[in-house]
């Protein structure tokens, strides 16, 4: 089994995340490319010390970006949307 914190990388903030949060009571992380649900929701479960209702999975593609003539790209990634049991509350997010 590998080490939570290589599979959940960090927590994602955002005007969007921040209303679910409030009202379905999910949080997004970006979590590593090669990682399944069932391992992100283990490691949310350690690190958090939560019980996870559901996971759900998102493959972002980078952005194409430009310097003058010079074209470079971001690199891809993937971000899980996490529900909590109903009870469940993550307390870091709270503070903010």
């Amino acid at each position: 089994m590998r080490d939570p914190r290589t599979v959940v990388r960090r927590a994602l903030i955002t005007e969007k995340g921040t209303a679910l949060r409030e009202s379905r009571n999910q949080y997004h992380f970006e979590v590593a490319r090669d990682a399944n649900k069932i391992e992100i929701k283990r490691a949310v479960e350690t690190i958090f010390s939560v019980k996870v209702g559901s996971v759900r999975t998102q493959q972002l593609r980078g952005k194409v970006k430009r310097q003058g003539r010079y074209v470079g790209k971001r690199s891809d990634w993937k971000k899980a949307i996490v529900t909590l049991e109903p009870d469940q509350k993550i307390e870091l997010f709270e503070q903010i």
